[in-house]
């Protein structure tokens, strides 16, 4: 097995690892604050991974000054974008998790989605 390709990679290997813990979280957690966190942990390994395939060394930010033009002397622009984009995108949809799980709390006094699916059975919802 070639360990230099995981040396020179390891940012992706994190990425992708982080990616495993938060997909595992999602998936066998029964609390919903550790499923939002799993996706969460998601999230953040894509925003890693984005920002790691956008870098390029040696060349800065898309910002023309003392006259250099050339393509060569710069990042690509659009990862960077879309990780902020992902950011703000995450956030919102971070906070409207946790109101409908306040919401879910409220009313049904618990956070296990196992016991609040039983409890909409017996309801007829």
């Amino acid at each position: 097995m070639n360990l230099g390709n995981l040396f020179n990679n390891y940012g992706e290997a994190v990425a992708m690892i982080l990616f495993g813990i938060g997909f595992s979280n999602l998936l066998l957690q029964k609390n919903l604050i550790k499923k939002i966190i799993g996706l969460n942990i998601m999230d953040t390994a894509m925003y890693l991974f984005l920002a790691l395939k956008g870098f390029i060394g040696g060349r800065k930010a898309p910002i023309v000054t003392d006259g250099v033009q050339s393509v060569e002397a710069y990042i690509n622009p659009i990862p960077s974008g879309l990780v902020l984009t992902g950011i703000v995108v995450s956030v919102s949809v971070t906070a409207l998790m946790l109101s409908l799980t306040i919401r879910l709390y409220r009313r049904y006094h618990t956070l296990d989605l196992d016991e609040i699916s039983t409890r909409l059975r017996k309801e007829g919802l």
